[in-house]
């Protein structure tokens, strides 16, 4: 009997296992999966409130044993551990080790706190679990990290942790912690994809400094932090291809019950989606976009003093096709980006845009954008008059070839300037207004002109003036005349010939006046089409 002991427990393992975790133990040693759930719906799923009996309970120290010092695997096969069903009790402490076997984690119950902090594993998949919290700082896989479909009840800390693939947090429900993050992983480096569509956050999702090496995907995310300013908080974050901020489709993709979740989906007509919601403040500021920032149908629900903050990001695309947020302010000081892609309805209210510095190269409006409408998007950058927004806007159209639209835009930021000036500078600007709409018609100087030259003629062909010298003079000509009057550079030899009295004289003035004003603002018309070219 001691003989067939010792041969049994020739493999490392403790005396005091339990029947499931001898077969854990077992199942390591051979690569295959250790199932201690009852294969019942209502009695597997990890986060109903039933009990779960001692025949799924392993414990948390025997679990890391075999992580950390775990027996040799059988011969031909690779030791690993795939537990499922298990409920895992005490604390899994893994801090500052190294885990070589792969480790896949399904539908479990851990009691306490799983820390993970320094530790080092080839890959890590953990899914559809009951987690108290998450503490992996300074976490490194070689290969993927996937919490996908977890619970945690009090936060997950990635700080400056590092993954050789792919971060999957789909589907998952995070609560907050202690100091209201539901999800800190400030400094976080992904090599390729972060997804985590579908992601519900109670708290702050925190990835300030963050870098994802291919695509971001928070598809159909509902990120919730009643408790604090932002529910996004992401400054600095890098993304070499495309940030997705967007709806997300729902239901198995390949009809597989164990993935309700496909990534790779994107929203057709017909499907069932669910959009990105943020309720609270998102802030990208700083952020680096290699492809795209997609906020297509995206919801926001912000408090007066909350923001959806871009300032200074650069991206080649910005896809800002979501809902206008009610309240708080959209702010795009800053940004530089070569396409945006809006819809009218997206952007909100006067007041609450500020688009300081904000350049863009081309626009690719969703839908029906009037350009009384752009107007009033650029009017909307802030109480105060800002040219900027109006420039933008017109070298834009001007680029397309819409050179009536530029100009439309240019007269809507005088008068929007007129309202900044003195009176006298109001007056001068009505003025500049109603004759060639400040040179944006230039056109209308020569008709004016035309008209108080016909005017003048008419008027002199019934008067003509007593010649200042009896015996030296021009013949009389009333359309020279009236001509020479209103030219005030232009000398056609009349003016100074002819003697104007009483009402005549007042007449004379009238037309050399007018003629004045007409060319000041002619010339001031010409001045900005010569800066435009």
């Amino acid at each position: 009997m001691a003989e067939a002991q010792a041969e049994a427990y020739a493999d490392g393992r403790p005396d005091d296992l339990t029947g499931p975790e001898r077969y854990m133990w077992e199942t390591f040693r051979a690569g295959t999966v250790c199932d201690l759930g009852p294969r019942s719906a209502e009695r597997d799923d990890p986060h109903s409130g039933g009990p779960w009996g001692p025949e799924r309970r392993v414990r948390a120290e025997v679990v890391a044993h075999l992580l950390l010092a775990g027996p040799a695997p059988v011969p031909g096969r690779v030791g690993c551990l795939k537990l499922r069903g298990a409920q895992i009790t005490g604390r899994l402490d893994l801090s500052g080790g190294t885990v070589a076997p792969y480790v896949e984690i399904r539908s479990c119950r851990f009691d306490q706190e799983v820390q993970l902090s320094e530790t080092r594993f080839g890959t890590l998949r953990i899914d559809n679990c009951a987690v108290p919290r998450l503490e992996a700082a300074r976490l490194h896989t070689e290969g993927d990290l996937h919490l996908a479909r977890c619970r945690v009840a009090r936060g997950i800390r990635l700080t400056d942790a590092q993954i050789g693939t792919d971060l999957l947090l789909g589907s998952s429900v995070v609560q907050r912690d202690g100091r209201g993050r539901a999800i800190a992983a400030d400094g976080l480096v992904v090599a390729q994809d972060f997804q985590a569509d579908l992601l519900e956050a109670n708290g702050e999702v925190s990835l300030r400094g963050a870098r994802v090496g291919a695509s971001m995907s928070l598809r159909g995310a509902r990120l919730r932090n009643p408790y604090g300013l932002r529910a996004l908080n992401a400054p600095t974050l890098t993304v070499e291809r495309t940030l997705y901020l967007t709806s997300a489709a729902l239901g198995p993709a390949s009809g597989d019950p164990s993935r309700p979740y496909d990534w790779s989906r994107t929203p057709t007509r017909g499907v069932p989606t669910r959009p990105f919601e943020c309720r609270g403040g998102l802030r990208l500021d700083d952020g680096r976009f290699g492809d795209s920032v997609d906020f297509y149908a995206a919801r926001f629900e912000l408090r007066p003093e909350q923001e959806v903050s871009l300032r200074r990001i650069q991206t080649p695309e910005l896809r800002f096709v979501g809902e206008a947020p009610q309240q708080g302010r959209v702010v795009l000081s800053g940004a530089k980006v070569v396409r945006l892609v809006d819809r009218s309805t997206s952007w909100p209210g006067p007041g609450r845009l500020s688009m300081e510095g904000f350049t863009y190269e081309t626009l690719a409006p969703r839908g029906h954008f009037p350009l009384a409408r752009r107007l009033e998007w650029a009017a909307a950058s802030g109480p105060d008059y800002s040219p900027e927004p109006y420039e933008r806007l017109a070298a834009v159209l001007r680029a397309r070839g819409e050179d009536a639209d530029a100009r439309e835009v240019l007269l809507a930021k005088e008068r929007r300037r007129r309202a900044t000036l003195s009176p006298a500078g109001r007056a001068w600007g009505y003025l500049q207004d109603w004759t060639v709409l400040y040179g944006y018609r230039p056109g209308r100087a020569v008709l004016w002109m035309a008209v108080l030259w016909a005017a003048g003629t008419l008027l002199f062909l019934r008067h003509r003036p007593e010649p200042l010298k009896a015996d030296e003079h021009p013949t009389w000509n009333a359309a020279l005349y009236a001509l020479d009057l209103l030219l005030p550079v232009i000398d056609l030899g009349q003016e100074g010939q002819w003697k104007a009295a009483g009402v005549w004289q007042w007449a004379s003035a009238a037309l050399v006046l007018l003629g004045w004003i007409l060319a000041t603002t002619a010339a001031a018309g010409a001045s900005r089409l010569l800066r435009r070219g």
